[in-house]
């Protein structure tokens, strides 16, 4: 039954199944990781199956944890709504967020379909930018809420979930040791830019610019021509493109952080960004899954 599940256990179960960290998902939840354990504890108990699979060096969801995604999300958000609607609040005002160009092919805009549908009277100004630009952007006030990727070494913002940089490309491409690495890049200040130039650097690999695009489309369309690699998220990998083989010999990228930052704007708009926060939190993970064909029915 519904009422079994306590909706903070559900919360600290997404938070883990986004960040597959129970460390990760206690810095965002603002708790203890006893208490994340424990909420994931109980809600094992309360569902009668093993949600997670975890040694001392990682985590992953099982097959139940995989459906309970989908449970969990719709009986968050039916709370949300029952709770808005027996408190009487009704939303109002400007939203000004702003989105990286990584989620140009997700289901991110079915997200905001939701939003605008249970909040009709908060107008969403939506802005499609690089990660780098969103945070300057954000850092002189003319954005609300950013969902975007933070900086290596960076420690500010609300970590949605954490995943892997990995070199992608057409499949078949081959690369000549003896040759510069042809690169298909954002234009600076993109992170996955400086990330690809940094750890090529490093290496002492030579490298060059092949294609430089402000659009993620644009680049993708380089890449399936065969131009170049590129520095791409793991789980955000377009359809037609793949992972470049490691007898490549090119250097590992490393993770990648994909945080909500909120602006200093207060009133209307700061309760709008909070409402906007909390459901990307909550279907965080279909940004992924749903690239990567996995959403749970």
């Amino acid at each position: 039954m519904p009422g079994m599940y306590d909706p903070a256990q559900l919360r600290t179960f997404l938070a883990v199944a986004q960040t597959l960290s129970f460390t990760a998902a206690a810095r965002r939840l603002g708790v203890r990781q006893s208490t994340v354990s424990q909420h994931v504890r109980r809600l094992e108990d309360a569902t009668g199956r093993q949600l997670f699979a975890r040694d001392t060096h990682r985590v992953d969801l099982t097959a139940d944890g995989e459906a309970m995604l989908g449970f969990a999300r719709t009986i968050l958000a039916a709370h949300e709504r029952a709770s808005a609607y027996f408190t009487g609040t009704r939303l109002r005002g400007r939203l000004r967020f702003g989105a990286s160009e990584d989620f140009v092919q997700t289901r991110l805009p079915e997200i905001l379909q939701t939003f605008r549908r249970d909040h009709p009277e908060v107008e969403l100004e939506l802005t499609v930018e690089l990660s780098g630009t969103l945070h300057r952007q954000l850092e002189a006030g003319r954005l609300d809420l950013v969902l975007a990727k933070r900086r290596t070494g960076d420690v500010h913002g609300q970590l949605v979930w954490q995943d892997a940089l990995v070199w992608i490309g057409a499949p078949g491409l081959r690369l000549d040791p003896d040759r510069p690495v042809p690169l298909v890049v954002f234009p600076p200040p993109g992170i996955t830019r400086a990330r690809a130039l940094e750890v090529l650097e490093e290496q002492g690999r030579s490298w060059r610019i092949a294609c430089t695009s402000g659009s993620l489309s644009g680049l993708v369309a380089a890449a399936h021509a065969g131009l170049g690699v590129m520095a791409h998220t793991r789980g955000l990998v377009p359809p037609g493109l793949e992972p470049v083989p490691a007898r490549a010999g090119l250097p590992e990228l490393g993770a990648v952080d994909f945080v909500l930052l909120h602006g200093r704007r207060r009133g209307g708009a700061q309760q709008a960004a909070d409402a906007l926060a909390t459901a990307i939190l909550a279907g965080g993970d279909r940004l992924i899954r749903g690239v990567r064909g996995r959403e749970p029915a």
